[in-house]
């Protein structure tokens, strides 16, 4: 079992930055990859960006070249950092972690209960 915690959300004017925080308990196994995904009122959750244990990420194309996702290992903490923000950014932002169980060949995958960000124009 993984459970995460989230923080780190919050009102920001547009332009503004905010970090979020995402911490990760499990024993007994290696986390694979980590993550974050948003949902907007109305919308379909969708992903901002994730990080591999192997520090290998992929960003959605409306954050790319403003948000980050490091990844502190040791840690098992994912951070987001967010830059230059826009109203639209504005959702609840969800951790995702995953790892592959040998006892049922599958990958399981945990969400965090989601931190709100609000950007106001």
């Amino acid at each position: 079992q993984v459970q995460l915690v989230e923080s780190g959300g919050g009102l920001v004017q547009a332009g503004g930055s905010l970090r979020l925080s995402c911490a990760a308990s499990r024993s007994g196994f290696s986390i694979n990859a980590m993550g974050w995904y948003r949902q907007a009122p109305g919308k379909q959750r969708e992903l901002v960006a994730t990080i591999t244990s192997g520090a290998r990420t992929v960003y959605a194309d409306s954050v790319t070249g403003r948000f980050t996702i490091p990844r502190d290992n040791a840690k098992n903490t994912v951070y987001q950092q967010m830059n230059s923000l826009k109203p639209e950014d504005t959702a609840v932002y969800h951790c995702q972690a995953n790892h592959w169980d040998w006892a049922t060949r599958k990958t399981l995958v945990y969400w965090g209960p989601g931190t709100q960000v609000t950007v106001s124009s």
